[in-house]
This record gives structure tokens, C-alpha cells and sequence, in this order.
């Protein structure tokens, strides 16, 4: 986890005092009674949010429901670049963060493992899916959704199935430039670096014996690795770079 924000835990009105506790220990800090002065995660009656600099932030997948209705799920970069012929295909996200592209990848029909290594980032998303699966618009999707925190790289190779596919989008120094992401998703940039270590991801991701690798990068960026893939889809600003192991 990126150490250059101090993060304060506290219990509001109605949170889950177990989970906030569980947390605070994972991070090594005490439970407060007061936000910090930095970033602040809180367990309140509304579920997780991230608090700091006059910006909050709650994982929200209803906010994905435009994107995957009325025939628009089709036309996602990533869909079409995940596209499979398997009847129940399997999917790992080695790199989960708020986990929007894997909720894509469900929406299409993949059962998705989602990876994420950041413990205040992963409690987000894991109280976002959680919400999503009482909410009978999301229900079906986020059930095809599980997040298992922990670092990919190790976690990979022991997954218990070969995946069909396994998605690899580390943070690229692009995104950090505040005109491409939105206000709020910047508490979110402030905890996670961009990827360091792309051999390792690139290995252990071939270690998990997938049919296909999709990888997200900037439209211009170098392969990552340094792989050149078989194929790529390109947008304005990003390209998925598309790997088929198993032909």
C-alpha cells in the first residue's frame, strides 16, 4: 500500500465495530473517535466510505447499470475483448481496485475472482458488492462477483481452476494526471502506485494456466512486460492488449 497518506479508522452511528476493528489491526493503527487529517475510512450505518481533503468516496455499482443495459454492454472495449464462446466462463481480476471492469466482465456473463491488495481499497469494494447484492437491479451481476484480498502475484498460481480469462490492468502513471479521473477516485489514487513489479504480474498470471490474457494500457504505452499480444483492441485514450494462450 502507497504509506504517503496517514489513514484514521472510526466506528459512526450504526458501523460494523468488528470489521472496522479488523481493518485498524490489518493497517496497525487504533480506532479513532474523530476523522484525521489525512485520509479517513468510517463504518457507519451506510457501509464504508473514504474521507479526506474535502472529498468522500462510496463504491456505488449502481452507477455501472448505463453501461451495461439498453444493448450498450456490447459495445465495451473490454466485452469485446473478453469475448468467449464458453458457455459459463471463468475470470480472475488481478487487479480489482473499485472493481468497475470486473463488473463488466460479469454483466457478460464471466464468473469474476476480483484481487485487491490494498486492505482500505478492498474493504471499499467488498462493501460496495455487498450493497449491490441486495439491490435487485445488481443482484444478478455482483452474485457472478468475489473479492479475495491479497497480492495476485502470490495468489494466482494457487487458484483452485484454470481461469478462460485473466485481466490485467495495472495503473499507469497517464491515469494519475487529474483531468482523467474523476475527484473522488483520487482518495483511491492516493493508496494504490502504479504497477512496479509488471514481470512478476505477467508471470504469475501465465502461472494460473488462463486461455487468454487481456491487458489494459494507455493507447500509446509500451506492452507490458515488454509481451507484444496477439491482438488489440484500441480506444481514444486506452488499448486492450489482448494475449490467446490456449488456440
Amino acid at each position: 500500500m502507497k504509506q504517503t497518506d496517514p489513514i484514521t479508522v472510526r466506528v459512526g452511528k450504526g458501523g460494523q465495530k468488528d470489521a472496522a476493528l479488523s481493518l485498524a489491526s490489518r493497517l496497525g493503527v487504533p480506532l479513532s473517535e474523530t476523522d484525521g487529517g489525512g485520509l479517513t475510512v468510517l463504518y457507519d450505518a451506510s457501509g464504508v466510505s473514504l474521507t479526506g481533503y474535502g472529498l468522500t468516496y462510496r463504491g456505488d455499482f449502481s452507477e455501472m447499470l448505463r453501461r451495461v443495459t439498453e444493448g450498450r454492454l456490447q459495445h465495451e472495449m473490454l466485452v469485446r475483448a473478453a469475448k468467449t464462446k464458453e458457455e459459463a466462463p471463468t475470470a480472475a481480476d488481478a487487479t480489482a481496485g473499485m472493481g468497475e471492469d470486473s463488473f463488466l466482465l460479469a454483466a457478460a456473463g464471466y464468473t469474476v475472482t476480483l484481487f485487491e491488495q490494498d486492505p482500505v481499497v478492498a474493504a471499499l469494494l467488498k462493501d460496495a458488492l455487498r450493497r449491490a447484492k441486495k439491490d435487485p437491479a445488481l443482484r444478478e451481476i455482483a452474485e457472478r462477483m468475489k473479492v479475495i484480498e491479497g497480492d495476485s502475484v502470490t495468489l494466482l498460481p494457487t487458484l483452485p481452476f484454470s481461469p478462460d480469462l485473466i485481466y490485467l490492468d495495472p495503473m499507469f502513471p497517464e491515469r494519475q494526471k487529474s483531468g482523467l479521473i474523476g475527484k473522488k477516485l483520487q482518495l483511491i489514487q492516493k493508496l494504490e502506485s502504479p504497477c512496479s513489479e509488471e514481470e512478476a504480474l505477467f508471470s504469475a498470471a501465465l502461472a494460473a494456466n488462463p486461455k487468454k490474457l487481456v491487458i489494459k494500457r494507455p493507447l500509446k504505452g509500451p506492452f507490458l512486460a515488454g509481451k507484444k499480444p496477439d491482438y488489440s483492441i484500441e480506444g481514444k485514450a486506452i488499448r486492450y492488449d489482448c494475449i490467446v494462450i490456449q488456440k
